[in-house]
């Protein structure tokens, strides 16, 4: 018997390889079960496993230090690359029309939150690699941290005190970080109007709307020559003439009063009304209910996926579809987002068509494009392994900036996110193959995060307690939630006082560029509106990349 606890013993308590894996895996698990606890609406989710590693931490559970730093920077650039490739398909579309305005509130939103650091650093004499520990907690945006200690260990190998308080100051804010946005957004929600107006439900790249023909000047002109007179994109997916639905090709004369249904950007709609003469607005066609396949009842439509693997990074007007086969694109969607289907769009694997044409077009169609749900399912390794590569890489490179001493790096957090995010919206014009499921994403972004959470837990933990009861975590506290609250109010109130945005797209825009999801279930929950959700997809991958950045810009400042 005394064995058996001698070795359980060993295996527990002796640092080792083996030993460091067993506690890395047994406080992700433990982590992860308390992370289903809910307080009302609100949990901590996977940052359970950080606070459970301080707990072990604290217990005196000591691990490997040199494999645990490698899992807790191997677990961030896991991550960190997932979520650029994650993003980089919706990153630079998500930019166009009303996401400018979205992620310009978030870029104001934390330029405020910098402004109040630095004068809470002067005022308190908080140092500023604590200052962004507490910032990272307040903002509920652990991957700040990481950021915040790459640089720390880039520039002063030796400075592992310093890399530790951060850490702290994390912790301890982190809580309260998730409860003062939701208390914020109650404050803010009696200020302005839940409901969107109708033409903000859904932020779209691509616009539907109804035109009717009276311009005497395109009477017997196909579409074609049509597409020829204007510089704008747009698409003509739909014909009504004599109340008969027509699929039109780029041969079909367009005659007095046919009503065409249009696919184009938000912001050609008056340039398209005058070319045509009048557009037909008794029809919503970008409400989010609407039944297409009704609609297109006496035509045959079928969504199509993109998995032929020739087809990747191919311009769409290379394929010449419409005229090979008579049919009509009316859809693209990618990673959620409704792009245009215009001649220079780049096609990527995943992306889903839905085409409307002639049962035995459709056919030979879906046989052109792959249409194989089995063929998503394997990843894409190669191209995965060679981004994390180039990543490290450039965020390796020093580069030097005029007026600073020591050179900037991107580190482990932001080079890989910079190539991840290239690789997704990029990759397949050089013909790279970055899909991946969802399911693997999400499977990969998990195992990152929680591996560097545990390990910065158990890294950083020793003395989280004394530092809480008897140093300056009562001070830290106080500050990080001046640091999660007036940022809050201050964009809300500019966002919906000043500019006229509503509760639902204001709240979506804070939680986004907050990262936090549970106040977006929140703002949700009050709200009952999708726009919530849209601007929150919109601003939150603009903002980790920036502020994952400018926290290192901002440290190499003050050291």
């Amino acid at each position: 018997m005394n064995e058996v606890i001698e070795w359980f013993r060993a295996m527990l308590l002796e640092p080792s390889s083996t030993q460091t894996i067993i506690i890395l895996s047994l406080v992700s698990g433990i982590g992860l079960l308390l992370g289903k606890l809910r307080l009302g609406r609100i949990s901590l989710g996977v940052t359970f496993v950080f606070f459970v590693g301080i707990l072990a931490a604290h217990f005196g559970v000591v691990t490997q230090a040199e494999l645990t730093s490698f899992a807790q920077s191997f677990g961030l650039v896991l991550f960190v690359y997932a979520l650029g490739v994650e993003v980089g398909p919706s990153f630079f579309p998500s930019l166009r029309s009303r996401g400018i305005v979205y992620n310009l509130h978030g870029l104001g939103m934390i330029i405020i939150t910098y402004i109040l650091i630095l004068g809470l650093h002067y005022w308190t004499d908080i140092s500023m690699p604590n200052m962004l520990g507490i910032m990272s907690g307040a903002v509920t945006n652990t991957p700040v941290l990481a950021a915040v200690q790459s640089t720390l260990q880039s520039t002063y190998p030796e400075a592992t005190d310093m890399v530790a308080e951060a850490a702290m100051a994390t912790a301890v804010t982190y809580p309260l970080g998730i409860v003062g946005v939701i208390l914020a957004l109650a404050l803010l929600n009696g200020l302005g109007s839940r409901k969107s107006a109708k033409s903000k439900e859904e932020f779209r790249t691509a616009y539907v709307a109804e035109f009717e023909v009276i311009n005497a000047a395109l009477f017997g002109h196909t579409v074609r020559e049509l597409v020829a007179m204007t510089d704008k994109h747009f698409i003509i997916s739909r014909v009504w003439r004599n109340e008969e639905l027509i699929l039109p090709t780029s041969q079909t004369q367009l005659q007095e009063r046919d009503h065409l249904l249009i696919l184009c950007h938000e912001e050609d709609l008056k340039h398209l009304e005058a070319l045509f003469g009048r557009r037909d607005d008794k029809q919503d066609w970008n409400r989010p209910d609407i039944n297409w396949d009704a609609i297109d009842a006496k035509l045959n439509s079928k969504r199509i996926i993109v998995t032929n693997p020739k087809l990747n990074g191919v311009k769409l007007q290379a394929l010449k579809l419409r005229n090979k086969y008579s049919i009509n694109i009316t859809r693209i969607d990618r990673a959620g987002i409704e792009l245009l289907p215009s001649p220079d769009l780049y096609l990527q694997t995943g992306d889903r068509l839905t085409i409307v044409g002639e049962s035995v077009a459709l056919s030979q169609v879906s046989k052109l494009l792959g249409n194989s749900i089995e063929m998503l399912d394997k990843p894409n390794l190669i191209s995965f392994f060679f981004g994390l590569f180039v990543g490290c890489l450039i965020g390796s490179i020093p580069l030097y900036i005029p007026g600073m001493s020591i050179p900037v790096r991107l580190g482990l957090a932001g080079g890989p996110i910079i190539v991840g995010i290239l690789m997704g919206a990029f990759g397949p014009r050089l013909h790279l193959a970055t899909y991946m499921t969802n399911s693997a994403t999400q499977l990969i972004k998990q195992l990152g995060i929680i591996i560097y959470l545990a390990g910065l837990g158990l890294s950083s933990g020793a003395g989280f307690v004394d530092t809480l009861l008897h140093g300056a975590g009562l001070q830290w506290l106080i500050v990080g939630f001046a640091i999660t609250v007036v940022p809050t109010i201050i964009s809300g109130f500019l966002s919906m006082k000043i500019f006229k945005q509503s509760f639902s797209e204001a709240s979506g825009m804070i939680c986004g560029t907050m990262a936090n999801p549970f106040a977006l279930d929140y703002a949700v929950e009050q709200t009952k509106s999708r726009t919530c959700s849209v601007a929150y997809a919109t601003v939150y991958p603009v903002a980790m990349f920036i502020r994952i950045i400018s926290a290192q810009i901002l440290l190499l400042f003050f050291l």
